[in-house]
């Protein structure tokens, strides 16, 4: 097996997106094709509640799928097919806007800690505008694994771990996650490291793979991660990652099927020509994108 190795180290940078929700940026300052097949993602962690409670008011996405994942807080999602979900700590939300699809995220709560992730992720252009959809992933229903080195929640994909892993699933190796059957064959993990084990996961050649810390610090090959930073690697169709520190630490493992497709973007809309996104554009002044 071939091992990946870092090829290179994003730092997350201060933005601020919806009605003005303070976040943390990895993806999505430009250069998309890079990430192919993934757009964005975003942090959003704070305490003070001026920073969130705002909110995302009703807006509108076509083109791609957005994964909101919580790990502390409350936020309710609200859509223009009458879905409505309450995000949860430990809840996914997975939306596929597709053709077209109105929605608002917005805090249930007025004080304590609201964290999470919300990734974006391209679809193929056949499926740009099929059918939008929706899927609320509760906590108690996501995969979670335990071995001897590390505690991971399978959100997509599957998991494959070593014979010696002891794991708490040896009946089902591969592990599936609550999310499969999509076109990029995301895998979504969030790991819990315990300080200085290792963790060993096979990854598709042909994958994307990115892995963002956002507790603690893991060396990659020979590079250090800190905490808000993500690395993005090479080529290989294994991972190893090492806690080297005296305490856990915490990150995800996003990796996805590249589409090598053109990218137009404008905001809310991800196409693949100028004109599909002034169509979008046009769509939705013109109350059609949901049509």
């Amino acid at each position: 097996m071939k091992q990946r190795n870092v090829a290179h180290i994003i730092t997350g940078r201060p933005a601020s997106d919806g009605a003005g929700v303070k976040l943390t940026r990895l993806i999505g300052n430009g250069g998309l094709k890079a990430f192919d097949p993934f757009l964005m993602l975003d942090e959003f962690n704070s305490d003070n509640a001026d920073d969130y409670i705002a909110g995302f008011p009703s807006h509108p996405h076509r083109g791609f799928e957005t994964v909101t994942y919580m790990l502390e807080g409350n936020m309710l999602h609200r859509d223009h097919m009458d879905n409505e979900g309450l995000l949860q700590s430990g809840d996914v939300q997975w939306m596929t806007a597709a053709r077209g699809i109105i929605h608002s995220e917005m805090p249930q709560q007025v004080e304590g800690k609201m964290r999470g992730f919300q990734l974006w992720i391209n679809l193929p252009a056949a499926e740009k505008m099929n059918d939008p959809h929706y899927k609320d992933i509760k906590s108690k229903d996501i995969p979670v694994v335990e071995t001897k080195n590390a505690t991971v929640k399978v959100i997509a994909g599957e998991l494959t771990l070593p014979d010696d892993a002891n794991h708490n699933a040896s009946s089902q190796n591969p592990i599936q996650g609550a999310v499969s059957g999509i076109s990029t064959a995301p895998i979504y993990l969030d790991v819990a490291l315990k300080a200085g084990e290792q963790f060993n996961l096979p990854v598709p050649a042909e994958h994307a793979v990115m892995v963002y810390v956002y507790e603690g610090s893991v060396t990659l090959g020979d590079k250090h991660i800190n905490a808000q930073q993500m690395a993005q690697t090479g080529n290989g169709d294994q991972l190893t990652i090492d806690n080297p520190t005296q305490h856990s630490s915490h990150f995800l493992v996003l990796a996805g099927k590249p589409l090598n497709e053109p990218i137009a973007n404008w905001g809310p809309f991800v196409m693949n020509t100028p004109e599909q996104i002034e169509q979008a554009v046009s769509d939705y002044r013109n109350g059609r994108l949901t049509e």
